[in-house]
């Protein structure tokens, strides 16, 4: 394909800077001259023109003006050829005449869109803050906008910017974002493509180790033989073991690299794929390495190639894979742990990696193996030297197992301790938001403590309570996910919390808006499939996205509309429980889709099929809640199934015994502050058993607590009972609505700390 011509410009860029940041101007000019434009962009039409091949020549003021004798003509001159004008900023070059001078210049001849900035000191518009004044990065000229006289206003103007500074973009994205900005193409396009180049790059590199590896093998036998044949040539085997050591530090270097920056480039964009086969002959060859006569740096650096090979696998769903990743993780972590007290990063490293294993226990329904592996990673943190409990690091991580041990405990039937560990989890998070604002991952923590905070106020009735908290982690996961929109991982999380409002008002007969709520969900879960079909995950959320939305739709009547979202969630689980019939989760999705199947059949008059279709679905609730009798979500799921299969039923004396057993089931665990979805399958049992009586006390509870679920109404109309709006609940929930709609921040535009959240926390 031909390449853009340059046109009218003799130069691809002009590069404006301090001589005192020489060095970034060095860098830049060598950067831009030797990128080469992905070719599948080189002659596709943008708004400036064709994609050209290569962005040279480039001009460097302070290069190519050394030999001229009129400095002025001959800078007036490069700029009125260059094609765009790029502006290394810095305090030095705030504070440069002759940039501010340039960049005047290029506004005046009509292309100030095609100026250009590169942070790399200081702060932009440090000049607005009071004793910061020294620290502005941005020149006047920068700043303001030129009038028609060619002076600058007193009007500001906000210049496009890549920001290279430690903690920002960094430089290879900085590099990027302006070369997209040249092109006229888009920051992410530009960036997948220059992924999967060096995915290409990096999978013949990864031949090439794996090659070594098996080399090094061989070479490594060989010095074994040969150190033993010392009436041979004791001197040539020391030789050849020196030999086979260096060569092995080599191969697992190359290995190393493929796990760590090569694996973080692929977890951006989600493609978990195409590091399977890598992972699997990289575990292989570091199980057969000795964990002795190696320095404690390498053994670190493979203790977390490991950890990442099993968070790969975890996130595929593969959990046993996981399980032997960590497993040989912690073997290392553990010891460099103990060799070390007072080494706070390698105590983070192990209770991390203890924390990766505790969630594989909790997604195979292994609650005490994983309440074990939660509590012995905060104990290795608070056995960690004095002083060290107020790190950053430290804090993070105590947060996330006190929000791992409050699921384990909650799933153990234990809901006033859980909910201790979960305001311990918003202690902790307030106090490292304080710490620093500014970080995405303290934000998303904050919100998962609200989150699990409004769930414990559901379970024990309290549906005002539950829908403010939830409001709460609402509010800050937008405002995360308006903040770099391309983030999946983040628009995961905004998602999730989407889908239990939506619910959660329902229940409060908010319908239209939780509904509402709930299609967003689904329409966002659908986008992040898209994006990589492979992530189980995404797959989990959509599907079980689908199955509350379902519920909804046919509550409300809309029973095709509810067929096709629970097909579309029946064909997900039916996959991912044939992939990995240990996870536990993934099962009790499942069931839950298998009796909203069932219910539409009901409500499509075929009750034969909704009678085995629940039938299914109780084969695999029953045995979960036979092995965790105090997990309130499977009680709820299986008592669900129960109350359909007897609606399902034919015999009337058979639907009588399972309602009944259901009613003693449900009094056996319901106390004075309960799930209300609970009480209001005991209502309906009981209304259906016609024992009225004992269910009036149980409807003035749902009253009082503003319970509306559709489900409950239909109930109590076809009893002719009366149910009026609770006005005083009506009231506060307005106000809650209210009151969160008002402190719904607009999201941060600068100051953005893209530390990614870890995966196995959720």
């Amino acid at each position: 394909m031909p390449e853009s011509p340059v046109s009218r410009f003799t130069y691809r860029a002009f590069i404006s800077y301090s001589h005192r940041d020489g060095t970034w101007g060095d860098w830049l000019h060598k950067a831009l001259e030797t990128y080469r434009v992905p070719s599948r962009l080189v002659g596709s039409e943008t708004a400036h023109g064709k994609v050209p091949r290569r962005l040279n020549p480039v001009f460097r003021d302070r290069e190519e003006l050394a030999s001229a004798t009129d400095l002025g003509r001959t800078v007036n001159a490069a700029l009125g050829k260059s094609e765009n004008l790029i502006v290394i900023c810095s305090p030095a070059s705030a504070a440069s005449r002759w940039v501010n001078e340039e960049v005047l210049a290029y506004k005046r001849l009509g292309r100030g869109d095609r100026i250009f900035c590169l942070i790399v000191d200081g702060e932009p518009n440090a000049t607005d803050l009071p004793g910061r004044e020294a620290e502005e990065c941005f020149c006047p000229a920068l700043r303001f906008v030129a009038g028609g006289d060619g002076q600058l206003t007193d009007e500001r103007t906000e210049p496009i910017a890549a920001d290279a500074r430690p903690g920002k973009d960094g430089k290879p994205n900085a590099r990027l974002k302006l070369i997209a900005g040249m092109l006229g193409v888009g920051f992410d396009a530009l960036k997948q493509r220059e992924q999967q180049r060096r995915i290409r790059r990096m999978t013949a590199i990864a031949t090439v180790a794996v090659c070594v590896m098996a080399i090094t093998s061989v070479l490594a036998m060989y010095a074994l033989i040969s150190r033993h044949q010392a009436v041979i040539a004791r001197h040539e085997a020391i030789i050849a073991q020196q030999a086979a050591q260096r060569r092995q530090k080599q191969a697992e270097g190359l290995v190393n690299f493929m796990l760590g920056d090569l694996n973080d480039k692929l977890a951006q964009v989600t493609r978990l794929d195409i590091m399977q086969t890598v992972d699997d002959k990289a575990m292989a060859y570091f199980q057969s390495l000795p964990d002795t006569d190696v320095t404690p740096e390498a053994l670190a650096q493979r203790a977390k190639a490991l950890e990442k090979i099993g968070a790969v696998r975890m996130d595929q769903g593969h959990l046993p894979a996981a399980l032997q990743a960590f497993d040989a993780s912690i073997r290392i972590s553990s010891r460099l742990a103990d060799e070390n007290p007072a080494d706070v990063e390698r105590q983070v490293a192990y209770s991390r990696t203890l924390a990766f294993k505790g969630m594989v226990h909790w997604n195979q329904g292994n609650l005490d193996a994983a309440h074990r592996d939660f509590e012995t990673a905060r104990q290795a943190l608070q056995n960690a030297a004095p002083g060290t409990s107020g790190e950053p690091s430290v804090l993070i991580q105590l947060a996330y197992l006190s929000n791992d041990i409050g699921h384990v405990l909650e799933a153990q039937g234990q809901p006033a301790a859980a909910e201790s560990e979960y305001r311990q989890t918003l202690a902790l998070a307030r106090k490292l938001v304080m710490l620093e604002p500014d970080s995405i991952e303290y934000a998303q923590n904050l919100g998962s403590a609200h989150n699990n905070l409004g769930k414990m106020a559901l379970l024990r009735g309290d549906l005002a309570s539950a829908i403010a908290e939830y409001h709460a982690d609402d509010a800050i996961e937008t405002t995360l996910s308006a903040r770099d929109p391309k983030d999946n991982d983040q628009r995961e999380n905004m998602m999730r919390v989407r889908a239990i409002l939506g619910r959660t008002l329902a229940l409060a007969g908010q319908v239209a808006t939780g509904m509402r709520d709930l299609q967003q969900a689904v329409d966002i879960a659908q986008q992040l499939r898209q994006v990589d079909s492979t992530q189980t995950g995404f797959q989990d959320d959509l599907a079980l996205d689908s199955i509350i939305l379902a519920r909804m739709q046919r509550l409300n009547g809309d029973v095709p509309a509810a067929r096709t979202s629970t097909a579309r969630s029946i064909a997900i689980l039916g996959v991912l429980v044939k992939k990995d019939p240990t996870n536990h989760g993934w099962q009790g999705d499942y069931a839950a889709a298998l009796t909203g199947q069932a219910a539409e059949s009901l409500a499509a008059s075929q009750p034969s099929a909704a009678h085995d279709q629940v039938q299914h679905a109780l084969q695999i609730l029953e045995p979960m809640l036979a092995r965790h009798p105090d997990d309130r979500g499977t009680l709820l799921a299986t008592m669900t199934a129960k109350l359909l299969l007897a609606d399902a039923s034919t015999d009337p004396q058979t639907a009588r015994t399972v309602r009944e057993q259901a009613v003693r089931t449900l009094q056996a665990v319901i106390t004075s502050r309960v799930d209300p979805r609970l009480l209001a399958l005991q209502v309906e049992a009981l209304l259906a058993l016609g024992r009225q009586a004992e269910a009036q006390p149980l409807i003035k509870h749902l009253w009082t607590d503003g319970y509306r679920d559709p489900a409950l109404l239909a109930v109590l109309h076809r009893e002719h009972i009366d149910y009026p709006v609770n006005t005083a609940f009506a009231q506060r929930l307005a106000g809650i609505m209210e009151r969160s709609m008002a402190d719904a921040a607009p999201p941060p535009t600068s100051g953005v700390n893209n530390t990614s959240r870890p995966s196995t926390h959720r």
